[in-house]
């Protein structure tokens, strides 16, 4: 018998067709390569999140081998794919949701001009108005941190705590996004390559210009809060 009622079993499904769809989109967009990075999402109604299983091939991934864990965690018994290994950066993951509860989804990829960016332990300077619009500021750059256990988690949630990016730069790993769910982290992801790529680009020809924070501020309150069909506002 599940432990779970049948209305969060429904959020479970629909989370894990989600997740298991927007890993499609990290490789569509040359974010990843081989088996490296990873998504997660919240399930509305419930402590617990999906993550995808370790080591396995994007081609490979459905939404029935997605795993279910707790906010520590630990895959939840009992569930499809719970005989598979999570993501090894599940830990970073769970710390995140149980630290920053506004947050309903993880991205994190090795793309290869964030990854640059934060070899350098440099933050992404806001010099182009697509980084005010979407990060409202810098790309800021997180601490080294060895993957296994919460280190990482630890790094992005004081990292991005009263921050208004989206997106942290781990030192000497590569980029982490986070989203009101799994699909704006994921365009946090796709966003933060596009950004690091241009402002490398620019760099190379001369000295960045910088953007007023005046003006920061209005574009990103634009963006976040008027632009589109349905805005929603900018993350807590």
């Amino acid at each position: 018998m599940s432990a779970f009622s049948p209305e969060i079993e429904v959020a479970i499904a629909r989370t894990r067709d989600e997740v298991s769809a927007l890993h499609a989109e990290l490789v569509r967009n040359g974010l990843v390569v081989w088996t490296g990075g990873n998504v997660s999402g919240r399930v509305p109604g419930a402590d617990a999140f999906v993550i995808k299983p370790s080591g396995v091939s994007y081609d490979e991934l459905r939404p029935e081998n997605m795993i279910v864990c707790d906010l520590e965690g630990r895959v939840i018994p009992d569930t499809p794919g719970s005989d598979r290994e999570p993501s090894s950066d599940t830990a970073a993951h769970a710390y995140v949701y149980r630290h920053m509860e506004h947050v309903g989804g993880v991205v994190h990829t090795h793309s290869p001009y964030a990854t640059a960016w934060a070899a350098r332990g440099e933050a992404i300077p806001c010099v182009i108005t697509a980084m005010a619009d979407e990060f409202g500021g810098e790309i800021p750059v997180g601490p080294f941190a060895i993957i296994g256990d919460d280190s990482i988690g630890r790094g992005i949630v004081e990292t991005l705590t009263g921050h208004r990016s989206r997106a942290v730069l781990m030192q000497n790993h590569g980029p982490f996004t986070i989203g009101r769910n799994a699909r704006d982290a994921v365009k946090a992801a796709v966003m933060v390559e596009d950004v690091a790529r241009t402002v490398h680009l620019a760099r190379q020809g001369g000295a960045l210009l910088p953007i007023p924070q005046d003006a920061i501020d209005s574009l990103f309150d634009r963006y976040q809060n008027v632009y589109g069909q349905a805005a929603q506002g900018a993350m807590p």
